[in-house]
């Protein structure tokens, strides 16, 4: 088991060595030896470097078996080859934590910097040494002034510390892009890390310390890679549970969906849907670019969110008003009317004003008079039917807009400010200086309507998780059955009827179907079951039996079953003359109902996922699908369904019957819980079409890809 890391001394170090100082600023160990003091550090630093005996003032020691103490964090310049015999000095004196900034490791693409990585994390294995990188930038603690990092981008910085923090893979991304635009912007930080290759301590790791202390409420994460999906879903769980909001920027996006694929789910599978759906169960916020990671943790860090979606607005500006109602409407954001307590109480600042609407134009009231625009500012924001007020400033006195910044800070109810001009008597005031001093603000409407929707939507997400009961296993679900009938199967694709077989398995309804390998036995079973049958080739080898032709509908009386038969047993030799036929699926025609396609998919980095979407020939055309990490309950599956964009379709449209969505709901939760369940076993499981008339639902075609990754 790997040990803990003791983050006091990896965060705020009383003792510091550097393996690689010099007093050559022009190289990467003499920056970091310059950026240490000029950040303020007050801890000792302990420089290493055979070659010399003083730097800057300081004593430098020949190795780190030669300092006088055991230094609490060491950081390591040097060339990549030598980095595990510095290491092992580091162990033999006791250090317990280390990073090294050096590259020459996994990241080069080579076998030999791969094979140094491996043996750095063997190593930290087996001493229990943590370790941060190799190739990265370094952390950043503000609270304390502990910067143990080269960039640029730190050395310039004095601003105070705040509760946002930062976590990335890439250094120069991470505190160029984001972390120094973010302070420059008056977002402060609590912590940063630039992490590298993590090869021992990963972004879940760092973005969990700063999850658990009380420094930080609002933690910022920009990602090239997810290395491990259950650690990052197990880090979404841990801030959902403290409240804090994890906001994401994911580049470098893997496509799931490059290796070839015999279902439609795998076909339609690609990594970016699949992580905007993990995103969304687990309440993790997206974020399309750098700006946005900071601009969203604008307005959540004081974790003040909207109690609902009834939001106000007012401005001098009558356009603005306009604008903001259009485009909060088209957010989903509502415009309440005001309670009568609050037309009153404006009516008494503005006698004879009367009623007045939402958003507010407030020209006529308060052009000229400031103390007006301020108290129905405060007015507005107290009313029972707002959840978030949102003024609307153009040009504006220095005196309103640091009140209306105090409000924000200090109030109650959240208060965003818009910005679209700036202060007419102080131009040294900006949008970025207001948000220094506390407030959520902003300059343009699309954006400041964007993020108050991102905080009414995590606010959402967080009350429907208090709610949430323990998940319920279904009943009539034989597990052991399953996990028999998948261990005997080896690596291969089911026939339909084997897949079939193991769905029934856990209740999920089927037809009845029985398999026919001549004519007559095809005419017999179709007598046995009364009714219409349709006919279906029954291959390993043809997974699409649509595609081959192979297949008839509809059929009636023993002649037509038999001609039926030929056709289909032709029509797949034409298609795939080496096929391994083991007969023609005879099977009950199922009412018509809406088409639905229901799957499970094994990610490479999130495992196993059910997939749930509209069904038929068009699943791939029509991409209208969506994604849970199982098992779900039935409340998100009807979720998963909303998300749609054919939803109404199955509420019934131009005179169709409404589909019975309750039946499609408990096939999708049992889809889950065999994903849940044996999910390490199935590859792919497609099961296309669901048909779901207004009572009921049935499997009309499955096909089942079992084995396990490699």
């Amino acid at each position: 088991m790997t040990p803990a890391i003791n983050w006091t001394r990896f965060y705020s170090p009383q003792s510091v060595a550097v393996v690689g100082a010099t007093d050559d600023t022009r190289r990467f160990g003499g920056r970091l030896m310059r950026q240490i003091a000029k950040f303020g550090y007050g801890g000792r630093i302990l420089p290493v470097n055979p070659r010399l005996t003083e730097l800057n003032g300081l004593k430098c020691y020949p190795s780190v078996s030669a300092l006088p103490e055991t230094p609490d964090h060491v950081g390591v310049v040097i060339a990549a080859d030598r980095v595990i015999d510095v290491l092992r000095d580091c162990h033999a004196i006791g250090v317990q934590c280390a990073t090294v900034f050096t590259a020459g490791f996994a990241e080069t693409g080579t076998e030999q910097g791969q094979k140094l990585q491996d043996e750095l994390l063997r190593f930290t294995r087996e001493t229990g040494l943590r370790v941060m990188g190799p190739n990265c930038n370094g952390p950043v603690n503000f609270i304390d002034r502990f910067s143990f990092s080269a960039g640029y981008a730190v050395s310039s910085l004095s601003e105070p510390p705040g509760n946002v923090g930062l976590v990335s893979q890439s250094g120069g991304l991470g505190q160029t892009n984001v972390m120094w635009r973010a302070i420059k912007a008056g977002v402060h930080m609590s912590y940063q890390a630039s992490c590298g290759n993590e090869a021992d301590l990963t972004v879940v790791d760092f973005a969990r310390f700063m999850l658990e202390g009380k420094e930080t409420d609002v933690v910022m994460m920009a990602l090239e890679a997810i290395r491990d999906g259950k650690a990052f879903m197990d880090l979404a769980q841990y801030a959902a549970d403290r409240e804090k909001p994890l906001i994401v920027l994911k580049f470098g996006i893997t496509d799931a969906g490059k290796q070839a694929a015999a279902s439609h789910t795998g076909a339609i599978t690609g990594s970016d849907e699949v992580f905007s759906a993990v995103c969304k169960q687990y309440g993790v916020i997206r974020a399309q670019d750098c700006n946005e990671l900071y601009e969203q943790a604008i307005v959540l860090r004081n974790r003040k969110l909207p109690k609902g979606r009834r939001a106000a607005s007012m401005s001098l500006s009558g356009g603005n008003v306009v604008q903001m109602a259009d485009v909060g409407t088209h957010l989903g954001l509502s415009w309440h009317h005001y309670t009568a307590t609050t037309d009153k109480r404006l009516g008494e600042l503005i006698p004879g004003y009367g009623k007045v609407g939402n958003p507010t134009d407030m020209t006529s009231l308060a052009t000229g008079q400031p103390e007006i625009f301020r108290k129905a500012m405060e007015i507005i924001s107290e009313d029972d039917n707002v959840d978030v007020m949102i003024p609307v400033f153009t040009f504006a006195p220095r005196a309103d807009l640091e009140h209306a910044a105090r409000l924000s800070r200090d109030a109650a109810k959240p208060l965003v400010m818009l910005v679209t001009g700036g202060c007419h008597d102080d131009q040294s005031l900006t949008v970025d200086s207001l948000v220094a001093m506390g407030a959520a603000a902003y300059r343009n409407t699309v954006d400041t309507l964007r993020y108050v929707r991102t905080a009414i939507a995590y606010r959402e997400f967080l009350e429907a998780r208090r709610a949430q009961a323990p998940l319920q296993r279904p009943q009539g679900m034989d597990q052991s059955a399953v996990a028999k009938a998948l261990g005997a199967s080896g690596e291969r694709t089911l026939t339909e009827r084997e897949a079939k077989s193991l769905l029934a398995q856990y209740g999920l309804p089927v037809p009845k179907e029985l398999l026919a390998t001549s004519a007559d036995e095809a005419a017999a079973h179709a007598r046995s079951i009364n009714g219409p049958v349709a006919l279906k080739i029954e291959s390993a080898d043809i997974a699409h039996k649509t595609e081959a032709g192979a297949i008839r509908l509809g059929l009636s009386g023993e002649a037509a079953v038999r001609q039926g038969y030929e056709e289909v047993h032709a029509a797949a030799l034409r298609y795939k003359p080496d096929a391994n036929i083991a007969g023609v699926l005879v099977q009950e025609m199922v009412p018509r109902g809406v088409e639905m396609m229901l799957g499970i998919v094994r990610d490479p980095v999130f495992g196993p996922l059910i997939a749930v979407g509209f069904g038929g020939i068009y699943v791939e055309v029509l991409r209208d699908i969506t994604f849970r990490v199982p098992p779900v309950d039935a409340p998100t599956a009807r979720e998963m369904l909303g998300e749609l964009r054919g939803y109404r379709i199955l509420e019934g449209v131009r005179g169709m019957a409404p589909a019975d969505i309750e039946a499609l709901v408990d096939c999708i939760v049992r889809l889950s819980w065999l994903a849940h369940d044996h999910g390490a076993q199935i590859r792919e499981l497609d099961i296309n079409p669901l048909t779901v008339p207004a009572k009921g639902a049935k499997v009309v075609d499955a096909l089942l890809v079992v084995g396990r990754d490699q």
